[in-house]
């Protein structure tokens, strides 16, 4: 058994019909453990808070592997951490999904605390990472990988025309992702 650790992003209060609200289901039937938070104040959201709130479900299971599967302005939040802590980030394997871009994050008032302070040269990703952008992402409209891929040497999946890969671009099932869930050597694709 593995466990599994779903971080949302800003202003996700996650709904029935998000892909990851999805993934967590179908993880469960397969008699995985799924930590599935809701992050304090997700409309307004304060790294610091977030990182305490991370911290509180980052406990390792007793057996199994421990995955995080990341998204939006939660790679933000994990690359902090990595950057704050990376003795401390027990994982076997991280999944990052559609991460905002530094500019556009700092250009959201509720957000802009989440690109302040991250430095990529000093993120030092002890698990193995890949990182799913897409093309046409209105939040990260250069591709995930100018700013994060490349910087980080991250194994990158670019699916084609999938927005902010969230449920207003197609975004609820994703099996693609459920499979790289479980074998890590599997590509994230299209839906």
């Amino acid at each position: 058994m593995t466990t599994f650790l779903l971080l949302h992003g800003f202003q996700n209060h996650r709904p029935p019909g998000h892909w990851h609200h999805w993934l967590a289901g179908r993880l469960a039937e397969r008699g995985h453990e799924v930590r599935y938070p809701q992050l304090p104040e997700p409309d307004a959201p304060v790294l610091d808070d977030w990182l305490a709130a991370l911290r509180e479900h980052l406990e390792p299971p007793a057996d199994g592997g421990f995955v995080v599967v990341a998204h939006s302005l939660s790679v933000l939040l994990w690359l902090h951490a990595a950057t704050r802590t990376p003795d401390d980030l027990p994982v076997d394997r991280v999944l990052l999904v559609a991460p905002p871009s530094p500019a556009v994050t700092a250009s959201i008032p509720e957000i802009a605390g989440f690109a302040e302070g991250l430095d990529l040269s000093v993120v030092r990703l002890k698990a193995p990472a890949r990182l799913v952008y897409a093309a046409g992402d209105p939040y990260c409209p250069e591709g995930a990988d100018v700013p994060y891929g490349i910087p980080l040497g991250l194994d990158s999946d670019l699916v084609p025309g999938g927005g902010h890969l969230t449920p207003d671009s197609g975004y609820g099932e994703w099996p693609s992702v459920l499979r790289w869930c479980e074998d890590p050597a599997t590509r994230v694709g299209p839906r």
